[in-house]
């Protein structure tokens, strides 16, 4: 099996006031002569560890079945750090939009060879990661092109940020949630009911009209179907 490198660099975030960890997947075929499409994952150490991303995307490659992707993990501090920084009440939340968008972009684009239009950039996510992920992609729809939501939190706040969308064009979405996620322990907020809220927001997005895939799979809140969903994700999203 070919395998890519992973680069670990600190980054020092203007917006957040403090230095952030990234973790840099460059596949297998990595060279700077070509240009590579990036995948941007918050939650990102578990993306790498319980994901499985950059196996998968080295397996997809090898197979030529997607174009060629770097992944840029951002791994969280702690469960309380996630929280100000991922969920929709969190006072970190609009800081690390910026530091996504207006920072860790730029720097990937200097550093690495990017297309650099929001087609060539995806967001991914799982839980609170793909509940920030979808917030930050609406908010900045030129910068994202893409998102993967692997069973994001959804609330009101959530459902007024994709309603108000202008271009539902410009970006596109993927999203699956488990028919088991009626009752997931969550650190903060008690058990919560995260498959209705789901399936509200599909209804938004398919009402808004956006390029959007949609799947219900059979578990529950776990990197235990998430993974098992990651080559259909990833195939998608960068598929020739």
């Amino acid at each position: 099996m070919k395998q890519g490198k992973i680069e670990e660099i600190n980054f020092y975030s203007e917006a957040l006031g403090e230095e952030m960890q990234i973790l840099i997947h460059l596949p297998y075929n990595y060279t700077p002569l070509y240009k590579y499409a990036v995948l941007f994952g918050s939650d990102g150490k578990d993306y790498i560890q319980y994901g499985r991303v950059g196996r998968v995307i080295d397996e997809l490659l090898d197979q030529e079945e997607i174009e060629d992707v770097i992944f840029v993990g951002i791994p969280y501090k702690s469960v309380s750090e996630r929280r100000r920084m991922y969920h929709p009440e969190g006072d970190k939340r609009e800081a690390y939009t910026r530091f996504l968008a207006h920072e860790l972009v730029p720097y990937i684009d200097e550093n690495y060879p990017t297309y650099q239009v929001g087609a060539g950039r995806a967001l991914s996510g799982d839980s609170l990661a793909a509940t920030i992920s979808l917030v930050t992609a609406a908010k900045y729809p030129n910068i994202f092109g893409k998102v993967i939501l692997h069973s994001p939190y959804v609330d009101q706040f959530v459902l007024d940020k994709i309603e108000a969308v202008q271009d539902p064009s410009n970006f596109s979405i993927y999203h699956v949630i488990g028919t088991g996620e009626t009752e997931v322990q969550t650190q903060v907020d008690g058990v919560q009911d995260f498959l209705q809220p789901n399936r509200a927001l599909k209804e938004v997005i398919e009402r808004k009209g956006f390029d959007y895939f949609y799947e219900e799979f059979e578990g529950n809140h776990t990197w235990k179907f998430w993974q098992k969903d990651m080559p259909r994700a990833i195939r998608q999203t960068f598929e020739h």
